[in-house]
């Protein structure tokens, strides 16, 4: 899809007519295809998947710079070019703080929002943002929040990123959820400049406060989720006016994801029918 300032964001769409539309926002490193494990439960709910590239991923053009909340501006082009009128978002990992965006900037065009193992913002006042965090993951964002260079000169440096996945995480990625293997695979091959941009966006100002989310949020995270630890949740739970949260005791980072089925009958449930 052509963009106004000459660029082209990579749009995907399962092309289902009338149905409710979800906005996926994918994490990082990903692509944006609509997450597949899902699709049975979205076919007995009447819902369609639209979605693109985060800028740099995939087909879409890099833009260096973007912040959390452009992921609003690029969602509503998106919809507009697929006569998607309103819809709802649902992101994991990285993509929850893109799906809030979207609840938070896009006024009554979104219907309601779930975050699956979300980030709360950087700084964010009465959390302690690296407690319980892998040491992969404090270093990744404690590098990004130093600035581009050092993100930089760290992604570059082939230094392995340890998620310290759990057990349950680990079944899931053997079973359903090996879909992954597709998108991070493809993100992966996007190069190191979209991982870059991703975590200096994640530790800046998002250009959005949670308390403009006005619609109804589903939090859902793991109890064990090393990657964002569930505090982040519990945080944007008590700051979102309008969340509910549900955590997984024994989950972790990618096994929140076996709630998404319950989590899309809970958005056909908030949006009418």
């Amino acid at each position: 899809m052509p963009l106004p300032d000459g660029g082209v964001l990579h749009v995907y769409d399962t092309g289902e007519g009338d149905r409710l539309a979800v906005l996926w926002h994918h994490g990082t490193p990903n692509t944006g295809a609509p997450p597949r494990p899902l699709f049975p439960a979205s076919e007995r709910l009447g819902i369609r998947w639209i979605s693109y590239d985060r800028p740099g991923y995939g087909g879409s053009t890099p833009r260096p710079g973007r912040d959390v909340a452009s992921a609003a501006g690029y969602a509503a082009l998106a919809a507009d070019a697929l006569g998607v009128g309103r819809f709802a978002v649902m992101g994991h990992s990285g993509g929850g703080p893109h799906a809030l965006a979207c609840a938070a900037l896009l006024g009554e065009r979104v219907v309601a929002a779930v975050a699956g193992a979300s980030l709360a913002p950087y700084g964010a006042p009465g959390l302690d943002y690296f407690a319980g965090m892998a040491a992969s993951g404090v270093l990744s964002l404690s590098t990004a929040a130093r600035g581009r260079a050092e993100k930089e000169r760290l992604q570059e440096s082939g230094i392995p990123y340890d998620p310290e996945f759990t057990a349950a995480d680990l079944a899931a990625l053997h079973g359903p959820w090996s879909w992954f293997d597709e998108v991070v695979g493809a993100g992966v091959a996007s190069g190191h400049a979209p991982v870059v941009d991703d975590d200096l966006a994640y530790v800046a100002p998002w250009g959005f406060e949670p308390a403009q989310v006005r619609v109804p949020v589903l939090l859902l995270h793991g109890g064990l989720d090393r990657i964002a630890p569930v505090a982040h949740a519990r945080w944007l739970a008590v700051h979102l006016p309008a969340a509910e949260l549900r955590v997984g005791e024994e989950d972790g980072h990618i096994s929140v994801l076996t709630a998404g089925d319950e989590a899309l009958g809970w958005i056909r449930e908030r949006a009418g029918g």
